[in-house]
Parts: C-alpha cells; sequence; structure tokens
C-alpha cells in the first residue's frame, strides 16, 4: 500500500520545487535546487537568526549545527566528530591544499577531468609553495581498469623519477564530462602508496552511494547543495580523526584556530561563547559572518527525501533509469550517440551525449578554434531563447551535452529538450554563431 505523503517523480513532483512553470531544467548539476518546504525551512532559521541576532548566533545556532553534524555524519555512516560544513566543495579543496605543508620534490597528482576551479587552485599552490603538479590525461569512453592503470602509471613513473606524490586529487563523479569515477578503488591505490587521498566530491552526496566509513578517504568533500537539496551554499568536509592535525586552519582563518606558541606573542581573545566540540568541529563552527542557515536545513532535506520521495533507492533507480533511457533517446533524435555507452562506464544521473556537430576544416564543419564559442553561444540560446538549459562542453575534439536526470523532469522534458539542441545544432550549421564575430 502506498503511503499518502509519498509523491510520484515526474511532473508531479515538480509541484514541490520552485522551478518557473515553463523552464526547462536539465541542468541540475550545476547549481541544483531546492523544495518549498525546504525553503520555508530556511526562512525559519534566517528568521530566527534576524528576531534575537545575538542570542540565535552565539547561543542556539551551535546547537542547531551539532544536530545538523549528526544526521549528515549518520547519513555518511562516520562518526560526528569528523564532520563539519563548509560553503562548497572549492573551499574544502583549498581548504587541505592550504593546509598542507609541501617540501621540494613534492607532487600534487589530479586527472585531466579535475574541476576547472581546482585546477586552478592547484595552479596557485604551485606558484607559492615548492609543490609541483602533475596531470593524468583522461579522454572518455574508458573503462574504470584504465584510468585505474593510468593512475598508477603516473604514480610509479614520479616515484621512478624520485618525486614524491603528497596528495591526489580525484572525484566520486567528475563534472565534465559527467562520468562516474572509480573512487573507492583510487583510494586504495593510495592508501598503498603512501599517498594522501583528496576526495572531491562535488557530485557525490545525494547522488552516488556513499559509504565513507568503508572507503576511508584522507579528506572528502561533498556539495548539499547539488543533489541533496539544500540550499547554496552547504557542503559536507569529512576529515577521519587520523588526518586532522593536518587542517590547521579554516578559510577564512577564524576564533577558533589555535596558533602554536611563538616567542613574544599575545594571546587572542575569543569574542564568542567558549565552543564545545572538538578542536576541528571547532574550528569550522563559526567561519566569519555569512549566512549559515543551510547547514541547517540538512535534517529537513533529509526528511524531505524519505518521506516525500520515498527514499534514498528509489530516488537513485528513478534518476538513474531516467539518465539512460533519457540519454539514449536524446542521442536518437540527435541521430548521434551516448559516452557511457560506447566505454561501458558505470551509470549516474548524468548522461553525456555527442552533438552532431563536426569540428574540423572541412566546408560544413565547425573550425576546432570557435568550438568554445559554439558552446557559449549554444549555452546562452538556451538560456536566453529557449527557457531551459543544458551543459554545452568540448571533450575529446567533440561537442557534448551533459543531462542531468532528477525526479521532477521525465522523458518528455528530454524529449523537448533534444529537440531544441537539435535546433540550435541546425543554427550552428547555418553559421548563426558567427553573428556579429570579426572575420577571420
Amino acid at each position: 500500500m502506498s503511503r499518502p505523503d509519498i509523491v510520484a517523480f515526474g511532473k508531479p513532483m515538480r509541484d514541490h520545487f520552485l522551478l518557473a512553470k515553463d523552464y526547462l531544467p536539465l541542468n541540475h548539476g550545476s547549481f541544483g535546487t531546492y523544495p518549498k518546504s525546504i525553503r520555508d525551512d530556511l526562512r525559519k532559521w534566517q528568521d530566527l537568526s534576524e528576531e534575537r541576532p545575538d542570542s540565535f548566533i552565539r547561543y542556539d545556532y551551535p546547537k542547531a549545527l551539532e544536530s545538523a553534524r549528526g544526521a549528515m555524519a549518520s547519513f555518511l555512516d562516520v562518526p560526528a566528530r569528523e564532520v563539519v560544513f563548509l560553503q562548497n566543495a572549492t573551499t574544502g579543496i583549498n581548504t587541505v591544499l592550504r593546509s598542507l605543508v609541501f617540501q621540494q620534490g613534492d607532487v600534487i597528482l589530479h586527472f585531466s577531468t579535475l574541476y576547472g576551479a581546482c585546477g586552478k587552485t592547484i595552479e596557485y599552490i604551485s606558484e607559492t609553495t615548492p609543490v609541483e603538479s602533475s596531470n593524468v590525461m583522461l579522454e572518455y569512453p574508458i573503462g574504470d581498469d584504465e584510468v585505474v592503470a593510468k593512475f598508477v602509471e603516473a604514480l610509479d613513473k614520479l616515484n621512478a623519477d624520485g618525486k614524491k606524490v603528497r596528495v591526489a586529487i580525484f572525484d566520486t563523479i567528475s563534472a565534465l564530462p559527467g562520468v562516474v569515477v572509480p573512487w573507492e578503488k583510487l583510494v586504495e591505490v593510495c592508501r598503498e602508496h603512501g599517498v594522501l587521498s583528496l576526495v572531491d566530491g562535488a557530485h557525490g552526496v545525494g547522488h552516488a552511494e556513499l559509504n565513507l566509513g568503508r572507503a576511508q578517504p584522507d579528506f572528502f568533500v561533498s556539495n548539499c547543495h547539488k543533489w541533496l537539496y539544500v540550499p547554496r551554499g552547504c557542503a559536507v568536509f569529512y576529515v577521519p580523526e587520523r588526518n586532522q592535525h593536518l587542517i590547521r586552519t579554516s578559510l577564512p582563518t577564524s576564533h577558533c584556530f589555535v596558533p602554536l606558541p611563538r616567542e613574544g606573542s599575545q594571546a587572542i581573545h575569543n569574542p564568542l561563547p567558549p565552543a564545545k566540540g572538538t578542536p576541528f568541529t571547532n574550528l569550522f563552527g563559526y567561519v566569519a559572518t555569512i549566512d549559515n542557515s543551510p547547514y541547517l536545513c540538512i535534517e529537513e532535506a533529509l526528511r524531505f527525501r524519505k518521506n516525500i520521495c520515498h527514499g534514498e533507492e528509489e530516488i537513485r533507480k528513478y534518476c538513474t533509469n531516467l539518465a539512460v533511457i533519457g540519454g539514449r533517446r536524446m542521442a536518437e533524435i540527435l541521430d548521434t550517440d551516448v559516452m557511457e555507452e560506447l566505454g561501458n562506464s558505470k551509470r549516474c544521473y548524468f548522461a553525456n551525449i555527442r552533438l552532431p556537430i563536426t569540428l574540423g576544416n572541412g566546408e560544413s564543419e565547425v573550425n576546432e578554434n570557435d568550438a568554445i564559442k559554439v558552446a557559449q553561444w549554444i549555452a546562452e540560446k538556451l538560456a536566453k531563447e529557449y527557457d531551459a538549459y543544458i551543459a554545452i562542453y568540448i571533450h575529446g575534439g567533440k561537442l557534448w551535452a551533459r543531462l542531468s536526470a532528477q525526479i521532477y523532469i521525465d522523458l518528455e522534458d528530454i524529449e523537448r529538450g533534444a529537440k531544441v539542441l537539435k535546433e540550435l545544432c541546425e543554427r550552428v550549421g547555418r553559421g548563426e554563431h558567427t553573428e556579429g564575430l570579426p572575420l577571420r
């Protein structure tokens, strides 16, 4: 017997969200969105903060935050003392890389599919510390075994060259292309080689099936505002106790930072009430003055997923199946193919569909130098002319669309998006994307 509070996925579920009536949302993966009930929970916490700012921020907020951390820790199957919140996954990556002390010969190892902001963080760290970076090239479609083999080969070569890989960064599910990464196996490889594993799980929580207690990465960060239906910005940052001594500060450094003893230094008074957590959880309990209300919406988001959405397994089943079926249907309409099916990759809520645009120098081809402009042109037209959005990107010398399956869309929405993309690709074929551009 079905419970009366459970809602069917697809169009009936859309009524629970704040999406505009005619908007076609096929890109949940970039910024996420959240239901009306969680919006109400967010406003509740914001109202409490404004009714009595000092009373709430100093005394009530820490208790509510502790409850949210406990709920998130239970969801991830790890102790609450190993979980804190940040504003986004990029902040977590920065926190780790800016905390580690690098020596000459140290290397940060990563894949070429690393998220751009994290790649630029590595560039900055390489400019300001002795560390070097090493990039493992991946071109999809590619199988998990080959991904791991390339990673091991890079480790062995760096070791043979006298380098020390201090930390390796890899995704649970990469952004562009949107594909599952064999992160648990990579964590094992890192452990065997004495390398710190930093898992960028930006698309992990609420999307991938995670068991951090079993996998035991050295560091893990994941946005909650993408797939878990928590308001922006909120990310969970997991650091097992064995590594918490390596995280010296939050970003920015705030009141619970404990400086090392230094001759002539003076004690700095903390104006907030004494924190009651561990040194690690205290470090992130209050990080400057921002609106932390999204952190406190974790419990309501988990309740929504359990009580309204049938639970995690049903969400995962619907979104994964929709990505598979929707990806195939979109490729059929475009007369192209789906990246995952070419490489037999493990499936997730993303599908990557090749666009019918050939890059090259032929008469009917788009010049490779214009590929980024074409991707940007299609994206802007989607948003401004068709009231829709789907991520458009370049990988392996081809243009791709990344479809995000979600509980508030159905196959009909995907078919509509595919027809829009087909029309836009035909417009590119007629050269509309060059209008207003300088001649070559």
